[in-house]
C-alpha cells in the first residue's frame, strides 16, 4: 500500500520523502544506539547512522532505474 503510494508520486517527490523518513531516523538510532555497540562518540555514532540511513534511498534509486531505465 505504501509502495504504490509511493510509486504514484514523481520520483523527485520520493527521494524527498524517503530521505525526510530514513535521514532523522539512522541519524537517531545512530547517536542513541551505536555508541555503546562500537565504542565510539554519540556525534560519531549519528553519523554513521546517517551513512547506514542512505542505503534505504540508493537501493530506492536502483530499483526506479532498473523499472524506468
Amino acid at each position: 500500500m505504501v509502495l504504490r503510494w509511493l510509486d504514484s508520486k514523481p520520483f523527485g517527490q520520493q527521494i524527498v520523502i524517503l530521505s525526510a523518513f530514513f535521514d532523522p531516523l539512522g541519524v537517531l538510532v545512530g547517536f542513541l544506539f551505536l555508541p555503546d555497540v562500537l565504542g565510539v562518540e554519540p556525534l560519531m555514532g549519528a553519523v554513521y547512522g546517517l551513512v547506514a540511513s542512505s542505503m534505504p534511498l540508493s537501493l530506492w534509486v536502483l530499483r526506479y532505474q532498473q523499472k524506468h531505465g
